[in-house]
């Protein structure tokens, strides 16, 4: 597990039924492309979040997946429409098989 990761998110504690609502999220990562060298010229070894997903009452919302080219503390913002109270649950997938999970509810 990479050291310092921390993900946050951002979403209404309640919306209407049917409302689209905004939802921001960050994780603190390093993200290392796997191209850059030490100081020793060593290659220093890949490791960025590679996917992130973001699932509705079990349904999915988002799917992304992330290449080296992605910046650090990946951050993004998008809109969902929230049909009726549930759960917001949040993964990030890392290189080194770590994986890192917030949940957020909202009441209708």
């Amino acid at each position: 597990m990479a050291s310092g990761v921390k993900p946050r998110v951002k979403v209404p504690k309640s919306a209407s039924a049917g409302d689209a609502i905004t939802i921001k999220t960050l994780i603190s990562h390093k993200m290392e492309s796997g191209q850059r060298k030490d100081g020793d010229g060593n290659t220093i070894p890949r490791s960025i979040i590679n996917r992130f997903v973001v699932d509705f009452n079990g349904e999915n919302v988002i799917d992304v997946k992330m290449e080296p080219a992605i910046s650090t503390n990946p951050y993004f913002e998008f809109e969902a429409t929230v049909p009726a109270a549930g759960d917001f649950k949040f993964t990030w997938y890392d290189d080194d098989g770590s994986v890192y999970e917030e949940t957020k509810s909202i009441a209708v």
